[in-house]
């Protein structure tokens, strides 16, 4: 407990005084200040801590990561975090510190804002390339992906446009699902709370709600990028990184999204296919603003594609590999997972560890997100990754089934020849 003592026996301070006792005072609280967690990888194989440089083979890293877009950051939107930690000077500093410790060679952020402004420059200092598409209409944030060039070269790369949706649109033949699904209503729109309550906004600003061509414009987009991995095998990955509109009532509008992006993901490989002569892996991550239990979640990891797309199977990386987080998502008024990794063909690459999750027991989490220990209100999800070969120089499981046999067969010729 302080003591306080008389006005009189204090001796008088100067003003260069004053300014030196505050700066040690400053100083003093900061160092008190609670240290962001180091991100910890876990291996797959034995649980315990991993680091990129413990595997043979050519090893990468990707971590996926809604970093909150300074333009949704205010006091009232999360009253339960400290007001210092929502500042955008500590908060950028705070998320550049995190994309350093996560030392991923891939990076794919939503609500990525002030990219020109900070983003950009900053993360070329620390070895990054990048690519950004800006939200349309309105909207300040979008998605991007860093990605170390030491690690991979840009090869191909397609931007999407959910308001492409609106143009595909047969007035004679709507489908019921955009049609007549989950209108928001008035009285139910103003139940929206925190940095949602800004999104709200663009429900029905722009036209009739049960429009199709008004209810699938909601601004939101993604990226495909196509890269050659700097491995002996030179093998090609396509990464895709998206951000599902949020509202859970207006599931319809997600789930045309999804179906668009799994269309456009399919179509994009092939093309890389085609034009490079070799079968690329498919990673797919962001915030899909879904819960495993969403018809979103499970259209994503269904067996079944659209019939007028080229099959693309998915498969997410957390839930194959122990169960998806508790959340990636934790408020007061919401806390559960939205954001995922699903993978494609994953024959050429193994998984050999995952970016832990917090549980919530954990000492940094009580209480909710964002706060001193984490600048967002979202969690980073992420794994390392091995390349087992390219289809450039492995063999298709199908084919080498054939050459097996064919050479059984021609030393079962031989030994008979020798025979006679």
């Amino acid at each position: 407990m302080l003591r306080g003592f008389p006005l009189l026996l204090r001796p008088p301070v100067s003003a260069p005084e004053r300014c030196q006792l505050f700066r040690r005072i400053c100083k003093s609280k900061m160092s008190g200040m609670p240290k962001p967690p180091c991100p910890k990888f876990i291996s797959l194989e034995d649980g315990e801590f991993t680091t990129k440089s413990t595997s043979n083979g050519f090893k990468f890293r990707l971590v996926s990561y809604n970093i909150l877009a300074q333009v949704y950051v205010k006091s009232s939107y999360f009253p339960h975090s400290p007001s210092s930690c929502l500042k955008w000077k500590a908060r950028s500093q705070a998320i550049l510190m995190e994309f350093k410790n996560l030392s991923a060679d891939f990076l794919c952020i939503q609500e990525l804002d002030e990219y020109n402004s900070f983003y950009k420059s900053n993360m070329e200092s620390l070895g990054y390339s990048s690519l950004y598409i800006q939200r349309t209409g309105q909207k300040r944030d979008g998605c991007g992906i860093f990605y170390r060039s030491s690690s991979a070269e840009l090869i191909l790369m397609e931007e999407i446009h959910y308001n492409d949706l609106v143009n595909g649109i047969d007035y004679e033949n709507v489908p019921t699902e955009i049609e007549s699904n989950n209108t928001l209503d008035v009285d139910r729109r103003e139940e929206a709370s925190g940095k949602d309550s800004t999104k709200a906004n663009s429900h029905g600003d722009q036209g009739d709600p049960n429009d199709p061509c008004v209810r699938l414009k909601r601004d939101c987009v993604g990226l495909l990028m196509a890269f050659k991995l700097r491995d002996p095998s030179n093998h090609l990955i396509v990464v895709a990184n998206t951000h599902i509109y949020w509202d859970p009532n207006w599931a319809d509008v997600k789930l045309a999204q999804v179906k668009y992006l799994r269309r456009r993901v399919s179509q994009f490989k092939e093309i890389v296919s085609n034009k490079f002569c070799s079968t690329p892996s498919v990673i797919i991550a962001g915030d899909f603003n879904s819960t495993p239990g969403d018809e979103v979640y499970q259209y994503l990891v269904s067996a079944n594609s659209d019939s007028e797309a080229p099959a693309i199977q998915l498969c997410s990386l957390y839930a194959t590999n122990g169960g998806e987080p508790p959340f990636t998502n934790c408020t007061p008024d919401f806390t559960g997972t939205l954001d995922y990794i699903f993978l494609s063909d994953p024959g050429y690459l193994k998984p050999v560890s995952l970016l832990e999750v917090p549980g919530p027991q954990s000492a940094d989490i009580i209480g909710g997100l964002p706060n001193h220990y984490h600048p967002s209100d979202h969690l980073p999800i992420g794994a390392d990754f091995v390349v087992l070969g390219s289809s450039n120089s492995l063999i298709i499981p199908e084919l080498q089934d054939v050459e097996d046999r064919l050479s059984k067969f021609e030393i079962g010729e031989q030994m008979k020849v020798q025979n006679n």
